[in-house]
């Protein structure tokens, strides 16, 4: 299958993204209220003075500084922090949105209890006294492992080590993330190179930039960030050469395009690595691994271009090509590097960056410490904490905590914060179903979404326009950067700061529960944890932590490639394949689009109430653009548009993630289809990641 750059750049997708992202005509014309912000729940200010504030986003992992403008204390309007060390006065579309969330008719406006099928309204006394009370039952039972707690990706912050600290005192081992960009990362690093490392990655000093489909310039680790170095390119004479099976926006923005098969990166990484192994070109000595004669055997240009698709010669080209760049990186992570894959992909990336002598090296990948800046006190953990600790973990992830909640549950209780399980993962149907084999579920969401909708009891959180908190860099950035989130307006509901409503429920559950949490509130207890860096987090708003970068060469351990399995799209029905893809207007995972930002989704994505599909024209068929069609897979049946696409290989399907809630929200909800609802789950050996990246799928006219 040939797919050369001119035929993907045949349609003409327009320039690479910007910082800010502009609006899109006539899309937004048919709601005037986008202009004159005459929503009914968003009030608008009188003229008076004006001031400024400065804080941090954490909508998403990109950290970045925002300037909020006032005018008589009302918040009016976000922009990006000049001279803040992530954006540099950069913002996407979310960022600047992040007023809508204020007043967001989805926002939970107080703590509420399921009677039945319905929440009523209950104080926060009662909400907490309810809560503790069942902890309670849990503990004097004897089984405190039967706690469990879904979170968010950040694991970095107080707010993290908070909850793990509440689950420890508790006696439960039984903590859980949801899939990330960081978290796969940090799983690469310590399967590689040691426990406890994290990745990051120098794009803004790289002269060869080769990306395995990370969508840089579409939401991929900090996204400001991002698009800054790629803005960068022109000026250090620097390439970008991606790795894709459609023209995204990064593609187009690119150098050169390579075409490959999707679900066949890892492959064609382990190929490069091969020719720089046949042609000794490689960093360190590997050549007697049992690696090396895997890569010697199966690796070989001729067999990876039978997989992936890419010529051999262009594999060998590419690999001399990589190696002979003064300060080449090789990015993994395709999309925003969270849903869909596998720790095979990251670590075939890894390796080659490895191999090629890129580790610790300017304009490489940093193999960093964790950022230790918290220095919280021991826990005080009684008999009942000492032996639920003991005890082993239900599962190895999120996804297969799934698989054993549906099969023969495991949990009597559960935390979720900052998470939507319900939605983000793939088949929300089946994980629903486990959610419901949990007796007692608590949420700490501050929007009505998928997961809280579940729920027994929601502890409302303050968004973070309202509360103080760290907020630390991660998600591949090649520094450590410490922001503190400030409290730009009261709450303007009746909820609370997760933290102290942590701290109220350890409170009130006594005894050690309440000596592990003896702060008076969260904010003391933020002040004592960063002591070292309080003073200047407060004065200046951020800390850099690593401000030199790691030196020497870590050392890497292959054996995992040596026998880790390939993962194969699910092959039940159909002649094409079915992807999901990111959009940069489009927020995924627990994170909800503003009302604005799905008023700038281009008709080539959300067209009416359906989901647009990309599908080239080759592979269309009697399918013209804009027509209705029933697209299908073994896991559901839903209706799209048609969006004719020479950018994309034939034979794939490109449907965007981040549509389809199904919560009461009229500017989110009944907008297109969820495309998690289309694709089964399949758990890669050893790592517990949902690798699928895709599904077979038909697509037939409506």
């Amino acid at each position: 299958m040939k797919i050369d750059r001119r035929s993907f750049l045949g349609l003409g997708l327009g320039a690479a993204a910007g910082i800010a992202l502009s609006p899109v005509g006539i899309k937004l014309t048919d709601d005037s209220s986008i202009w004159t912000q005459n929503w009914p729940w968003t009030p608008v200010p009188e003229d008076g003075e004006i001031t400024y504030d400065q804080s941090v986003c954490n909508l998403c992992p990109g950290a970045c500084g925002i300037s909020v403008r006032k005018i008589n204390g009302r918040l009016v309007k976000i922009e990006g922090l000049d001279d803040y060390p992530i954006n540099n006065g950069g913002a996407c579309l979310h960022g600047i949105a992040g007023l809508q969330y204020l007043y967001d008719p989805a926002r939970i406006k107080t703590p509420l209890k399921k009677n039945g099928n319905k929440f009523e309204k209950i104080s926060w006394d009662e909400a907490i006294s309810l809560v503790a009370g069942k902890l309670g039952e849990i503990r004097e039972s004897g089984t405190p492992e039967t706690l469990g707690l879904i979170s968010g990706a950040n694991t970095s912050g107080s707010m993290a080590r908070l909850f793990g600290r509440f689950m420890d005192a508790f006696g439960s081992p039984n903590t859980y993330t949801m899939p990330s960009l960081e978290s796969n990362l940090a799983l690469t690093a310590a399967t590689l190179h040691s426990q406890d490392r994290r990745l990051g990655f120098d794009l803004e000093h790289s002269d060869f930039i080769l990306s395995f489909g990370a969508a840089i310039i579409e939401g991929w680790g900090s996204p400001a960030a991002c698009i800054r170095a790629n803005a960068s390119r022109l000026e250090r004479k620097a390439k970008l050469v991606q790795v894709d099976y459609r023209l995204s926006n990064t593609a187009n923005a690119a150098d050169r395009l390579v075409a490959v098969k999707p679900g066949t990166e890892a492959d064609l990484a382990l190929g490069l690595c091969a020719v720089l192994l046949a042609k000794n070109s490689i960093s360190g000595d590997v050549s007697k691994s049992a690696f090396a004669a895997m890569l010697k055997n199966e690796y070989t240009p001729d067999k990876v271009e039978a997989v992936t698709g890419v010529k051999a010669a262009d594999i060998e080209a590419l690999a001399m090509e990589f190696i002979k760049a003064k300060a080449p990186v090789a990015v993994p992570g395709k999309g925003r590097g969270d849903v869909g894959q596998s720790l095979r992909e990251f670590a075939a990336v890894q390796a080659l960056n490895a191999m090629a002598g890129r580790l610790n090296k300017e304009g490489g990948v940093f193999v960093m410490l964790p950022a230790g800046y918290l220095k919280f006190p021991e826990n005080v953990m009684d008999d009942a904490a000492e032996k639920g600790a003991g005890k082993d973990k239900l599962a190895g992830s999120v996804n297969e905590l799934v698989d054993k909640l549906e099969a023969d549950g495991g949990l009597s209780a559960l935390f979720i914060y900052n998470a939507n399980p319900c939605y983000a993962l793939n088949n929300p149907e089946k994980v629903k179903a486990a959610m419901d084999k949990v007796g007692f579920k608590v949420s700490f969401s501050s929007f009505m979404d998928e997961t809280a909708l579940r729920s027994d009891v929601i502890l409302p959180a303050s968004i973070f326009l309202e509360r103080l908190e760290d907020v630390v860099s991660g998600a591949g950035l090649a520094k450590t950067v410490v922001g503190l989130c400030r409290p730009m307006v009261k709450p303007v509901f009746d909820t609370k700061h997760p933290g102290d409503a942590l701290i109220l429920l350890a409170q009130a559950m006594g005894g050690s529960m309440a000596e592990s949490f003896s702060w008076n509130a969260y904010d003391a207890c933020l002040e004592e944890v960063t002591g070292d860096i309080w003073d200047t987090l407060t004065d200046d708003g951020y800390v850099v932590i690593d401000d030199k970068p790691p030196v020497g060469t870590p050392a890497t351990d292959f054996t995992f490639l040596a026998s880790a399995p390939k993962i194969d799209v699910p092959m039940d029905e159909g002649d094409l394949t079915l992807v999901a893809i990111d959009k940069m207007r489009l927020a995924g995972g627990s994170m909800i689009s503003s009302p604005f930002a799905v008023k700038t989704v281009s008709d080539k994505v959300l067209s009416g109430k359906y989901s647009v599909v990309e599908i080239n024209p080759a592979t269309a068929g009697a399918l013209k653009d804009g027509d209705m069609a029933v697209l299908k897979t073994a896991m559901g049946t839903v209706k799209v548009k048609i969006g004719l696409n020479k950018g994309i290989m034939p034979g794939v399907i490109g449907m965007p993630r981040g549509l389809g809630h199904t919560f009461n929200d009229p500017y989110v909800a009944g907008k297109g289809a969820n495309v998690n609802d289309l694709i089964g789950p399949v758990i890669e050996p050893g790592s517990g990641l949902d690798a699928a990246f895709g599904i077979k799928a038909t697509l037939s006219k409506a």
